[in-house]
């Protein structure tokens, strides 16, 4: 059974290792301490637990008013599929729901989840700075 927790408090109980099944696939994933670090920061943050282990999380940025930003959306391999990152989703758009804004940037081959999430697509920038990683 999967239990969610969308208080920032509760991202104050994982400790750094309860990251590092997460950001298979990024081409440089972030140190254990920068992903901790991330979570913490958030000004949003919803967490899916499957019994003790974490197994997803969703954080966003926002300015408190009219814009936010979901920074990060992970879910651990073996749990994909379930439904877990749609809800951590619709838990942070329910957690900022007075705010005008939402957006993410996403690779193509996700954005199809995001769509689905109620999300639409527009133009974006940004840059990348993999050589401050790890």
């Amino acid at each position: 059974m999967i239990r969610y927790a969308s208080e920032a408090a509760s991202a104050a109980v994982l400790v750094a290792q309860d990251l590092a099944p997460f950001f298979e696939g990024w081409p440089v994933p972030p140190s254990l301490d920068r992903r901790i670090a991330a979570l913490r920061g958030a000004d949003h943050v919803a967490l899916a637990f499957d019994g003790e282990s974490l197994v997803g999380f969703a954080t966003a940025l926002s300015d408190g008013a009219l814009m936010s930003s979901l920074s990060l959306l992970e879910v651990v391999s073996s749990h994909r599929g379930r439904g877990i990152g749609a809800e951590l989703v619709r838990r942070i758009r329910d957690d900022i729901a007075d705010i005008y804004g939402l957006d993410v940037v996403c690779d193509d081959d996700v954005a199809g989840f995001y769509e689905r999430a109620g999300f639409h697509r527009v133009t974006g920038m940004g840059v990348r700075r993999p050589d401050l990683l790890p």
